[in-house]
């Protein structure tokens, strides 16, 4: 019979970069990592949503993490990628300049985020993870949209 601390004891995150920092986003909330394709503007929507695109036929949202962070913005490359995200019902492609690898993090190597990581707000932040000389910044999906914007996405995806 396992032990109850070993179920949780670690997490799955899926490794990504913008700036230069690394970020991750738990691999339960991700459906897919797609490479960057033609991005439809859609009139009326905040500045950080790029538009959308037709995915395996299914019309998603796409967000600009570097934007809606705040960071400034940067040409897009060979390795940008898109990560496709489950926010509550809404399925949403965040744009982040690469995406590395999955790893397991020891869930006690996860701290409470400090008031501001990299110019990315705390509210964003699920935590910080401490990986030998790697800091690994979790972020909180439920909190980088809020439900008035999910609400808009979801308009948009329909």
């Amino acid at each position: 019979m396992l032990d109850q601390k070993e179920i949780v004891s670690e997490v799955k995150v899926i490794v990504f970069r913008l700036k230069d920092e690394e970020y991750g986003v738990e691999v339960n909330q991700v459906k897919s990592i797609e490479k960057l394709e033609h991005i439809t503007r859609v009139p009326r929507t905040p500045q950080f949503v790029k538009g959308v695109i037709n995915l395996r036929g299914v019309v998603t949202p796409i967000i600009d993490l570097r934007n809606r962070f705040g960071l400034e913005e940067s040409l897009y490359s060979e390795s940008t990628r898109i990560i496709i995200v489950a926010v509550g019902e809404v399925e949403v492609g965040l744009i982040v300049d690469a995406a590395n690898d999955v790893i397991d993090i020891p869930v006690n190597a996860i701290e409470p985020p400090p008031e501001v990581v990299g110019g990315v707000e705390a509210a964003y932040l699920r935590g910080v993870a401490k990986l030998d000389k790697r800091l690994l910044i979790l972020l909180n999906l439920d909190k980088v949209l809020s439900t008035e914007e999910i609400k808009q996405l979801d308009s948009i995806e329909g």
